[in-house]
């Protein structure tokens, strides 16, 4: 399904404009710099030097398939749509197992063929260059190992795990954010079961902090600055807050929407440029914090309802919000409604590692800007509550009918 869709819209991504912008944005122009032999560089469209906006995993991956297959070439689109798609169908995999271990085996297989035509994976997976579908497959996974550990102090496989938390943080820095709450609750459960608590999650940190480090240590030698992700967050907060404009994206405070930032963006240098856009930041937070907690919330709202704006002008742009709010709507009530029925038949460490990972991950985009695409990492634990919620449902339907039933019998007897 998630192929037949590319088939549809991958020439779009083919557009020679803007230097190939549609090709994958910032990744793709970093993954041609990389090509080129110009390192992780230039994320727009002049000789910019090195930067930092990104971190390394897809940027390479793009300039793997780049050097295998050609510089923006249909070869390239198609292998690289391919990739996503088969990140987002394999995801159904952990989306199973995870099911099985926290619920029951019927909500696992259901869980599992919803998730193969849930269409936020589909969608993410086949129309779009970003990583949202490999970072959805990393939380899956990364719940799931969780799963596993909460028994186990073995370090070695403590090591493993944060060897492979430090690589989703390469992915999409957010991903850190999840680590102190599910290391928390892994070192609660080793603890009550009597294990080597402190030293698992401190292999598991030490191996974390080791994976990272070549990348910390490449920031601070090419821009002479500490850098431990990304440097882009206060240009985030900028596009998401400060013009307080009809979009939940403001183009004009951006190098990619805007052409006096880009401008400016070439003229000062990465380093200089982000500088004054956490200046920008700052001011505005200091001189507007009621502004600024409500955009926070309209963030929110927009996380988990798709809500935004019914202004005429705004719905030009995004016309199918109206049916995107009925269905996220929905799929997140269900998801509380999941949850609750864990917490009331009795499975609350299980339903609380689920709320420490849906309260934390979309932190950083409640306080900067939120993209559609940013939530799809935690759809795979939605439509698992979702499809829980839903069974639970059918059975309060269907058990008060059979009780009358098997009553009538008893009198009758």
């Amino acid at each position: 399904m998630r192929l037949i869709v590319v088939a549809l819209v991958y020439k779009g991504f083919l557009d020679p404009a803007r230097g190939h912008w549609e090709f994958g944005y910032e990744i793709g122009r970093v993954a041609r710099s990389i090509v080129l032999g110009n390192g992780f560089s230039n994320p727009y469209w002049a000789d910019t030097g090195p930067t930092a906006l990104l971190t390394p995993v897809y940027p390479y991956l793009l300039a793997g398939i780049f050097a295998s297959f050609g510089l923006y070439t249909k070869a390239a689109a198609l292998v690289f749509l391919a990739i996503n798609t088969f990140f987002s169908a394999v995801t159904s995999v952990p989306v199973f197992f995870i099911a099985r271990k926290t619920l029951d085996l019927r909500t696992a297989k259901v869980a599992a063929w919803a998730w193969a035509f849930f269409p936020y994976a589909i969608n993410f997976s086949a129309t779009t260059m970003w990583y949202h579908s490999f970072v959805a497959l990393l939380l899956a996974v990364i719940f799931l190992l969780v799963l596993s550990l909460r028994s186990s102090d073995e370090l070695t496989a403590w090591a493993a795990f944060g060897a492979f938390l430090g690589f989703a943080a390469l992915t999409n820095p957010v991903m850190i954010g999840i680590t102190p709450f599910i290391g928390g609750w892994l070192w609660v459960q080793l603890n009550r079961r009597r294990k080597r608590a402190w030293a698992a999650v401190s292999i598991g940190l030490i191996a974390m902090v080791v994976t990272i480090l070549p990348w910390l240590i490449r920031n601070e030698r090419v821009l002479h600055q500490p850098v431990v992700f990304k440097d882009g967050f206060w240009l985030e907060v900028c596009v998401g807050n400060v013009n307080n404009t009809l979009h939940w994206w403001d183009g004009d405070e951006h190098p990619s929407g805007s052409a006096r930032e880009n401008v400016q963006y070439e003229r000062l240098g990465e380093s200089n440029y982000v500088a004054a856009k956490h200046r920008r930041a700052i001011n505005y937070i200091a001189t507007h914090p009621g502004a600024y907690a409500w955009r926070s919330l309209r963030h929110a709202f927009f996380m988990w309802m798709g809500f935004w704006s019914f202004d005429s002008d705004y719905l030009r742009q995004e016309p199918f919000d109206p049916e995107n709010i009925c269905f996220l709507s929905l799929l997140s009530l269900l998801s509380i409604a999941g949850l609750y029925c864990m917490f009331r038949e009795g499975r609350g460490t299980n339903a609380m590692l689920y709320s420490l990972v849906l309260l934390s991950f979309p932190i950083p985009y409640y306080l900067s800007h939120l993209d559609p695409g940013f939530r799809h990492p935690v759809d795979p634990l939605l439509v698992i509550l979702a499809c829980f919620a839903a069974g639970r449902i059918r059975v309060e339907i269907h058990v008060p009918d059979r009780t009358k039933e098997e009553t009538a019998e008893l009198a009758l007897s």
